[in-house]
């Protein structure tokens, strides 16, 4: 296998037909021919890096208008929470993710998606943050 690897003379002259079993179809061996074909090349996907905005450490340094990327932690009927990057999370209301009305939070976000909110509400004192999602 090693010798077929990026190696195309070697690769066209095999005969696929001859590895076809009810295991293992054509379509996968000329899937495995092809990436043989491209050493090196990983398929999958680059994964997104996610960061908290550097500008907010505790719920201090929040403040209104701001608008920050964060992490959606828990969806309910009423909306879902979302991690900024301080100890509490902040509430994202069913009325402040969309334009239009929405009766289920699952149709706008999904649990652990990346977002883009905007600080509606910072309450210190009781540690009750308020957000409004931008959309993208």
């Amino acid at each position: 296998v090693e010798s077929l690897i990026g190696n195309d003379d070697l690769l066209g002259k095999v005969k696929m037909q001859e590895y076809v079993c009810d295991e293992v179809g054509l379509p996968t061996i000329q899937d495995i021919i092809e990436e043989l074909s491209k050493p090196g090349r990983d398929p999958r996907q680059k994964a997104k890096v996610f960061e908290f905005s550097k500008l907010i450490r505790k719920i201090e340094d929040v403040k209104l208008g701001m608008r920050l990327p964060g992490i959606v932690t828990n969806i309910t009927n009423f909306g879902c929470f979302v991690d900024i990057g301080v100890k509490q999370d902040g509430l994202l209301h069913i009325s402040n993710m969309a334009d239009r009305f929405i009766s289920d939070p699952n149709t706008v976000v999904s649990l652990h998606e990346h977002i883009e909110v905007e600080v509606l509400e910072v309450d210190i004192p009781r540690s009750r943050i308020g957000f409004r999602l931008l959309l993208k």
